[in-house]
């Protein structure tokens, strides 16, 4: 017989672009608990809510442009009719990507586009992309992953969908060069660029903010102090007011001109006195990570892991 969803049951609906990464957040939702579907055919959600047996576990559902009875209507439709049930928790999660990149991908592993089998890919793309328009407006979380590893995004619906005991929100820091543009989706972004430059002191230009001469370098500015001091007052301020209003990640972006000396360096102590607090941090150092020279880690010493492949 049909049955009613538990009170606060979680329903996340995950599509995007093709290559943008659904497989892999489909994956990483299984792993923070969800019972996971990818690929479900659109007119089969609402039986899967209402057919027999109980949903024990919030439900992470993938949908492809590639299933037969797909639209965006149809897509837009099912999410409404979701909502409606108060006993639902319903998101439709975007994963977004960049055009350029997606091509990239799909040149890298030599597959054929799904709305284009026949022909270039960036002709799929473009269509895919103009379908999936009002689906991306109407979006509840959009994860843009151009830039985003694996790990990455492993990390980002981490802190959107985990599951823990009493209110939590995952922190990530980055390091930038204002060079190529603030990172995508950061919430908050601190310029270091004031602070003496290392670069241009021979023994140090080819070292990074990881490198203890250089931090030692940096921390030494007259004007270091002062501003660790007042980027510490204003996070201890916004982030637990951020975590009252329920949000589960807030990412902070540190800039310098090449993202290798400074903005590191100070990246990497805001990260710790965080993680000293009893933050969850983790660090992602964008210019390093582009170079081979460092991976996303957690804060406070963690194990660092190898540079991640791009999500699928």
């Amino acid at each position: 017989m049909a049955h009613k969803a538990a009170p606060g049951q979680r329903v996340v609906l995950v599509t995007g672009p093709s290559g943008a990464g659904r497989s892999s957040a489909i994956d990483a939702l299984e792993d923070c608990g969800y019972e996971a579907i990818d690929n479900i055919p659109l007119s089969l959600i609402p039986r899967l809510i209402d057919g027999p047996g109980a949903l024990g576990r919030p439900l992470a559902l993938g949908i492809d442009v590639r299933n037969r009875d797909f639209s965006a209507r149809a897509l837009l439709d099912v999410t409404d009719a979701l909502a409606l049930d108060g006993a639902l928790t319903v998101d439709l999660l975007y994963l977004d990507c960049a055009p350029d990149v997606l091509a990239r991908r799909y040149s890298e592993t030599r597959r054929r586009h799904p709305l284009a089998p026949a022909e270039a890919p960036t002709d799929g793309i473009d269509r895919e992309l103009r379908l999936l328009e009002d689906v991306r407006a109407r979006a509840d979380i959009l994860i843009d992953t151009t830039e985003l590893t694996v790990q990455d995004l492993r990390a980002e619906l981490e802190g959107w969908f985990g599951r823990s005991e009493g209110p939590r929100m995952a922190l990530s820091l980055h390091s930038f060069s204002y060079k190529r543009g603030l990172p995508h989706g950061i919430d908050m972004a601190l310029d270091c660029r004031f602070l003496r430059n290392p670069h241009w002191q021979p023994d140090l230009r080819g070292l990074t903010g990881l490198d203890a001469p250089v931090a030692a370098y940096v921390a030494a500015d007259p004007r270091f102090d002062g501003f660790l001091d007042r980027v510490r007052a204003l996070l201890d301020f916004v982030l637990p007011a951020h975590r009252e209003e329920g949000k589960a990640h807030f990412s902070v972006g540190f800039g310098c001109t090449g993202g290798q000396h400074r903005s590191v360096a100070v990246t990497e102590r805001v990260a710790r006195t965080l993680a000293e607090r009893g933050w969850q941090v983790s660090i992602r150092h964008r210019e390093l990570d582009r170079r081979g020279l460092a991976a996303p880690r957690p804060a406070g010493g963690g194990p660092e892991t190898e540079p991640g492949k791009a999500p699928e």
